[in-house]
């Protein structure tokens, strides 16, 4: 019923040059960042926040979509225009977070499972209405002692298979996030592991629910050292294991894979992406990036809650945008971190 919209939705997420930039952090970890900054997390604090970054001019030459937070895509920007009709006029695509989180895993101590499968198919035909025309649901996968179980892989792959079938059904591309986490001291090889295992599970488990693939985006893990890993693998090495994962387990159907940063620093998240774009390597499908923090973090910081410093703020994450861009072709080079600073 769908599958022109589908299909349509989904390569318009993955153009040449354009990512996604998530602003759908939860009621905790958006007190976190504002915290920060010294700002109370209160609705009009965050409205005023989310409308600088989706009110920013010529993002969409670099950027292809937002992922929203239930509040925020019910929200509109200071002018009344609501914030899905903002984007929608700018060229960018509206999308929105449905999983409730991640809790403990019954069964599994230190693992988790997301939740949020119950109401979906509800809430989807309302976040369709509202103007969403992708979602986004995260799975969190743990390096440690013993783990991540096969149990966790499976359970975390099976819910992420569900959601997906129930966005196409109404008539929304999911993009499938499981993240691989860089808490602990594993090593690159270690990350490779599991993120090859989980990845398995996941197409696995979606093919098993009749998701299709060509309708789907994967929001990957960039396969890495811990951050408390003695041995931090260098830019290249991470782009070569990134590369050599994806080759073995992602079909070549897949419209587009976007990385997420996962807690890397804003320049060293785009460097990344920008070395396994630079390898010429030839894949079946684009890489680009779908960052939360290591776009915002700028911004955020050049914001610092006062409506004078909207402009800084809007400029900075504009160049951030700008470099992630460059590093989908390739063609990122760390003298452009210069720029912002000149112009």
């Amino acid at each position: 019923m769908f599958e022109r919209e589908l299909a349509a939705t989904a390569a318009a997420m993955v153009a040449p040059g354009k990512g996604i930039l998530a602003i759908d952090e939860s009621g905790g970890t958006i007190k976190k960042r504002f915290d920060s900054i010294g700002v109370e997390s209160k609705v009009e604090t965050r409205r005023a926040y989310r409308d600088l970054l989706i009110t920013a001019e010529g993002l969409s030459q670099f950027i292809s979509g937002m992922i929203l937070y239930d509040e925020t895509i019910r929200q509109a920007a200071q002018n009344g225009t609501p914030f899905v009709e903002v984007l929608k006029k700018s060229g960018i695509l509206a999308g929105i977070k449905v999983d409730t989180g991640a809790k403990n895993l019954a069964g599994a101590p230190g693992e988790l499972v997301t939740e949020g499968l119950d109401g979906l198919r509800e809430r989807l035909v309302e976040y369709k209405k509202l103007g969403a025309s992708f979602a986004k649901w995260r799975a969190v996968i743990t390096i440690g002692k013993g783990i991540p179980s096969a149990y966790c892989i499976e359970a975390n792959a099976h819910a992420l298979a569900r959601y997906a079938a129930l966005c196409q059904e109404a008539g929304i591309v999911p993009i499938v996030e499981p993240e691989v986490l860089m808490d602990g001291d594993h090593t690159l090889e270690r990350s490779l592991e599991v993120t090859e295992s989980t990845l398995c599970a996941v197409f696995h488990a979606l093919s098993q629910q009749r998701v299709r693939v060509e309708h789907t985006i994967l929001k990957a893990s960039m396969v890495i050292s811990a951050k408390g890993c003695p041995q931090q693998a260098s830019v290249q090495q991470v782009a070569e294991a990134t590369i050599r994962c994806l080759k073995r387990t992602v079909p070549a159907a897949l419209p587009g894979i976007v990385f997420l940063s996962g807690g890397q620093s804003d320049e060293l998240a785009t460097a990344h992406l920008n070395a396994m774009n630079a390898t010429g390597a030839a894949l079946p499908w684009p890489l680009s990036f779908s960052y939360g923090r290591a776009l915002q973090a700028p911004a955020l910081k050049a914001w610092q809650g006062q409506p004078a410093n909207v402009a800084a703020a809007q400029k900075a994450l504009y160049h951030r945008s700008k470099c992630n861009s460059a590093a989908c072709f390739g063609r990122y080079k760390p003298e452009m971190e210069q720029q912002v600073l000149a112009a």
